[in-house]
């Protein structure tokens, strides 16, 4: 039976465009088995001496109701029809009984998912803080292996967390939306620290005056929150999903916050960081995975589990109990390198 990741064919593939390849590739960095993720990092470094790095890391955030989807699905058609391949990374939240995605994203972006130059990929989250699937940068990096020169990530929603997808994007944008009261309500002020543009969604019908009333409140909202005279101001202004109604504007406002960062030398030193951000987020994957893989860990979970929950030990305790044991078993070599 050929192997469905042989890393010969999977590059090849890839670089050719096929979907399949990709999906299969993508599928590959996902897996948390030990022989993937060794096999995974071969793939990723032979993309990443050979991939351009010039593609539009978009990171698409917003309140729950705003449209997000959908917003996604009319933006990334108009920017497919402008000569872009685009990709879509949405990043769904995780079922808690299968782990599995539960919001389907491909239903919610039909225009997009039925065109030759978009691919999308729904991931579940996992139990990863910000809603941002585990290996996210690597799909980016296979995205862009395959030729997209426009990266979307579109996540779960607004939350303290989720200042994450800032770390693996260039521009930042968030939507909102007019008639939900405060425009500030349900938007944490990390969140909006690290906003570069905003869109206030679904600005039609009746609802199009009440957009440009919000977005010219948010447009003070923001002058008030920045910290310095010297900082940049994002750009709001009001669209539509439905319509098309400032999709085109909202574009020009994420290239031109590109633009400033490269005229600045900022886009080298965000992509420098987002590198040291994905060294971290893999070290602390790694040391995760070695821990759950722990024979002894394994051997005494149930009863130390079950000793907690009857109160005759504290979890502080058994943090103790689950990290000594985990201290022997790498001292021990029986968990291997971390990688193994």
């Amino acid at each position: 039976m050929p192997d469905p990741y042989d890393l010969d064919e999977l590059l090849g593939g890839i670089r050719e465009g096929s979907r399949p390849h990709i999906a299969r590739a993508i599928t590959l960095v996902e897996s948390k088995l030990p022989a993937h993720r060794e096999r995974s990092r071969e793939l990723l470094r032979e993309l990443a001496s050979t991939s351009g790095t010039n593609a539009v890391r978009l990171g698409i955030s917003g309140v729950p109701g705003a449209g997000k989807s959908t917003f996604t699905d009319a933006l990334g058609s108009r920017l497919v029809d402008a000569g872009h391949k685009v990709g879509v990374l949405a990043v769904d939240p995780s079922s808690s009984k299968t782990g599995g995605s539960i919001l389907g994203d491909r239903t919610r972006m039909a225009q997009l998912a039925s065109r030759d130059n978009a691919y999308i990929r729904p991931s579940p989250s996992g139990n990863h803080l910000g809603g941002v699937a585990r290996a996210t940068r690597e799909s980016m990096l296979i995205l862009e292996g395959a030729g997209f020169d426009v990266i979307i990530v579109e996540t779960v929603g607004v939350g303290q967390s989720e200042v994450a997808v800032a770390g693996m994007v260039d521009t930042f944008l968030l939507l909102a939306l007019a008639r939900a009261g405060d425009q500030l309500q349900g938007i944490k002020r990390g969140i909006l620290e690290m906003v570069d543009v905003i869109g206030i969604n679904k600005a039609d019908g009746d609802g199009e005056g009440d957009a440009r009333v919000a977005a010219r409140e948010m447009r003070i909202a923001m002058k008030l929150i920045s910290s310095s005279n010297d900082d940049r101001i994002p750009e709001v202004m009001p669209c539509s999903a439905y319509t098309g109604m400032g999709l085109d504007d909202l574009w020009e406002a994420v290239l031109r916050h590109r633009e400033g960062l490269e005229e600045s030398g900022g886009l080298a030193q965000r992509r420098a960081q987002q590198q040291v951000d994905w060294l971290w987020a893999m070290a602390e994957e790694e040391v995760r995975s070695s821990l759950y893989r722990s024979p002894s860990v394994e051997d005494g979970r149930a009863e130390l589990e079950r000793r907690i929950a009857a109160g005759q030990l504290s979890a502080l305790e058994g943090v103790q109990d689950l990290l000594d044991r985990w201290r022997h078993d790498v001292a021990g070599g029986q968990v291997g390198h971390l990688d193994a």
